[in-house]
């Protein structure tokens, strides 16, 4: 991806994106599915993952904005470029970047998908910049994002959905630079449904945890259960 950049080869380094995207989506499952973790108990997959997706998700998208010119020169585009880096470091080390119920705590670091509408979208430096500094503020904000392979919510209507968002990810890169606007209009309407999804997701969920908060557990109703007061036995008279 790197070398691509680096060459201004940037509709195959989209291409690379594109592939990277897809081999992590089913890296997971395959893993699962071969029971790598079974037959290979001293390898730690997902430390692997971990490094992968920061070069390929953040590390190689930030160096596209970069050299390809849509960061502002100077100090200033240091700053910019240098945000979602150290941003991203902290979110692929915190151990709570993905929630019980399969949620990404954190804006999860989707620089391969801002570098993509950025180019597309011929943005200019200062738009790019507000953009980056908007989604590097959002990795420590917590709000759930969907996992689309492991959401327990409208599993199907997710799956579809990303598939066909790559799809139109394919039909743009292909016609580039000038793709069918209806195309980049329908895959940005999926990036609408997914933020909506995902506000939506953590508002249930904070609302879940307010309930449980305030629902009394059987301990407490047995601690606040009135005691009934025992009369006292009527005092025998000596016979």
């Amino acid at each position: 991806m790197v070398v691509a950049i680096q060459a201004r080869e940037i509709t195959m380094a989209l291409w690379l994106f594109l592939a990277a995207m897809l081999v992590d989506g089913t890296d997971g499952f395959l893993a699962r599915h071969f029971r790598v973790k079974e037959m290979w108990p001293s390898f730690d997959g997902a430390l692997l993952d971990n490094i992968v997706d920061y070069l390929t998700y953040c590390f190689a998208p930030v160096t596209l904005l970069w050299l390809g010119g849509y960061l502002p020169t100077g100090p200033l585009g240091w700053v910019v470029a240098c945000a979602p880096l150290l941003a991203s470091c902290f979110q692929f080390c915190r151990m709570d970047a993905k929630t019980d119920d399969h949620l990404f705590l954190g804006f999860p670091s989707y620089w391969n998908v801002i570098a993509f509408y950025v180019v597309v979208l011929g943005l200019g430096t200062v738009a790019t910049s507000a953009l980056v500094l908007a989604c590097t503020a959002l990795v420590f904000v917590p709000i759930g994002y969907v996992y689309p392979s492991r959401t327990q919510t409208w599993w199907v209507a997710n799956m579809v959905g990303a598939g066909l968002w790559l799809l139109a990810y394919a039909v743009i890169v292909a016609s580039l630079p000038t793709p069918p606007a209806w195309v980049v209009a329908a895959s940005l309407g999926y990036i609408a449904f997914y933020v909506g999804e995902s506000l939506w997701l953590t508002a249930q969920r904070r609302r879940h945890r307010a309930d449980s908060a305030v629902e009394p557990t059987p301990a407490r109703v047995a601690d606040a259960a009135p005691v009934a007061e025992v009369a006292p036995a009527p005092a025998q008279l000596p016979v």
